[in-house]
């Protein structure tokens, strides 16, 4: 494996340095300039991914589409899954055909072509053109009695907008792979502790982004338009896409240089499959017949190494997949919490100028109501301060005491404050059923839609996401340390892409519990006895997520514990062997 290049020796073959000329004392300066472009896309791109997905149930369940709230709820769940599963695609195609500069350049013109579906189909003749006339529901019999099923109608459009945020998702997922060691590439020259410093500035802009996106996007769309609110995104991708361009010439580009995925399918079918293993050898082992001097070099990592990498990714990959249920829990934020504060009591902004009384059949009178998706900002904003809390007092007190836990015990906490988030959200769930069934309801206006909320006001889901945004610091932090740290450098890239893919595997799997539990008989299965109330069961399915994490937490902590013994017996072993030398 080669080792890091010296500071005077020259670059690998390929690599494009930046265009622009420097004095002597010039690189520093381009260096942070090239990595403050790179911080500049990333927060333009997460505004952008942000506000598409923080109102997206929303969206779904307004009069342009009229999906039932599962439905939407689902379509949430498998883009945000969507966009975390194909990270590996983007970092493949990156690494083997495109190089990473490429790829970032036709990920975000994806992105822009795709997140403008989102606008063309919030105005009627948009809507029209791609997903043609809205189906005229038919009328039904009543049910006989409260329990029968009940048909749920055709998401309408769905082809067409399961499509789009597919490839949306697709965008999205291959700039967050492609775009964070590009960045690191920028100032991989300055040291190692301006690596450090780049990542924390880029973890920040990503939540920069996200503030401004729920405090702007999410009020427009949810008090003013989806139209306008949908277009802003649009052009948040195209300024992001702009901006790299325009900052190309100070980039240093690496060419692609393969990857090792066939070496690590070839490794699992031998071991796996022995014996269709030999009949693959055999069959194509004419180069073995040849003398080493006859044989063509091959680059990349030799047969050892790669096994030495299979043996690595075997002991992590266990680690990592116990994490799917946090994932499918952490999730829950941007899907089913938010259906549920669609039924809370959502104050005005401008309560003075709004009536606050219920009315039997009509929505209050409103002027502009507070967005449900500004919730997200709790774990944002808890995430912008304990970051540097933890960094610059937490873990310095921690280490002078000799108490600093490790990366997989930062992990095992994250998911214990995941456990406490969903329960809570149960238990308020509970409070909101008692008011639903007892027939106290207070109806309010959302966008376009009449809904019959619970009088619990929606500032009782703040502990809920709070708890999430904590359990953020100690779990996927963490576990992006673990995976970079952990993994061998030739295989960096493909440990991260396989984190993001088990977290994209978590919300898909959270989309199908919510699809299985809302089949007629299940918990979440809901028929509209009248108006827009939403009478399932959803405290069942939370109490259900919160005994899968803490069952898989349980099975993580062991892991996890038989993990750190296997390595610190490894260092023991390696310290002996060089005394004995």
């Amino acid at each position: 494996m080669p080792g890091p290049r010296a500071p005077g020796e020259p670059r690998g073959s390929g690599e494009l340095r930046p265009l622009l000329a420097r004095r002597p004392r010039g690189p520093r300066r381009w260096r942070r300039a090239a990595a403050a472009a790179v911080l500049l896309v990333e927060m333009l791109e997460r505004a952008a991914f942000f506000g598409v997905s923080g109102n997206l149930v929303l969206y779904l369940n307004s009069t342009n589409f009229q999906w039932a709230g599962e439905q939407a709820s689902r379509a949430a769940l498998v883009f945000l899954g969507a966009s975390y599963l194909l990270a590996p695609v983007g970092g493949w195609l990156a690494d083997v055909y495109l190089g990473r500069r490429r790829a970032i350049v036709l990920s975000l013109l994806l992105y822009l072509v795709a997140s403008s579906l989102l606008p063309i189909t919030a105005f009627p003749d948009g809507r029209s053109s791609f997903c043609g006339e809205m189906p005229v529901s038919p009328l039904s019999p009543a049910c006989p009695s409260p329990g029968c099923p009940r048909a749920s109608p055709t998401a309408y459009c769905a082809p067409t907008l399961y499509v789009g945020l597919l490839l949306l998702a697709l965008a999205a997922s291959s700039v967050r792979s492609n775009l964070t060691s590009f960045g690191a590439d920028q100032v991989m020259d300055l040291g190692r502790h301006a690596n450090r410093r780049f990542f924390n500035w880029f973890y920040w802009s990503i939540n920069v982004g996200a503030v401004l996106s729920l405090l702007v996007v999410a009020f427009i769309q949810q008090n003013i338009s989806f139209l306008l609110g949908y277009s802003i995104p649009m052009g948040c991708v195209g300024l992001a896409f702009f901006i790299f361009l325009f900052a190309t010439p100070i980039f240093i580009s690496k060419p692609p240089v393969g990857s090792q995925v066939s070496s690590m399918l070839k490794i699992a079918l031998q071991k796996c499959c022995p014996q269709l293993w030999c009949r693959h050898f055999t069959r194509y082992s004419q180069g073995a017949q040849l003398l080493p001097d006859q044989r063509s070099a091959q680059p990349g990592p030799s047969p050892q190494e790669d096994m030495a990498n299979f043996q690595v990714l075997v002991k992590i990959l266990p680690v990592m997949a116990t994490l799917v249920p946090y994932w499918m829990v952490y999730f829950q934020m941007q899907s089913t919490y938010v259906l549920q504060g669609l039924h809370l009591h959502i104050p005005n902004i401008f309560p003075g100028y709004a009536a606050n009384r219920s009315v039997a059949l009509g929505a209050q009178a409103s002027s502009y109501r507070i967005p449900e998706a500004w919730l997200l900002l709790a774990n944002v904003i808890m995430v912008l301060i304990l970051v540097p809390v933890k960094d610059h007092l937490l873990d310095p007190l921690l280490l002078r005491c000799k108490l600093l836990p490790s990366a997989l015990q930062k992990m095992a906490l994250g998911m214990f404050f995941g456990f406490t988030s969903v329960i809570v959200a149960g238990v308020l769930e509970m409070e909101r059923l008692d008011y639903i069934r007892n027939n106290q309801t207070v109806s309010q206006l959302i966008g376009e839609n009449v809904y019959y909320a619970a009088p619990l006001s929606i500032w009782w889901q703040i502990p809920q996401y709070l708890l999430i945004g904590i359990s953020e610091i100690f779990a996927s932090i963490p576990g992006l340390e673990f995976a970079y740290s952990e993994a061998p450098r030739s295989m960096q890239g493909a440990i991260m892409g396989i984190f993001f893919c088990l977290s994209g595997v978590g919300s898909l799997l959270g989309s199908s519990l919510v699809a299985l539990l809302s089949l007629p008989g299940g918990w979440m299965y809901c028929p509209k006895d009248f108006g827009n109330i939403n009478n399932c069961q959803m405290d069942h399915y939370f109490f259900l997520l919160a005994g899968i994490q803490a069952a898989t937490a349980l099975l993580f902590i062991w892991i996890a514990r038989r993990y750190e013994r296997a390595a610190q017996a490894s260092v023991s072993q390696s310290s002996s062997s060089r005394d004995r030398g």
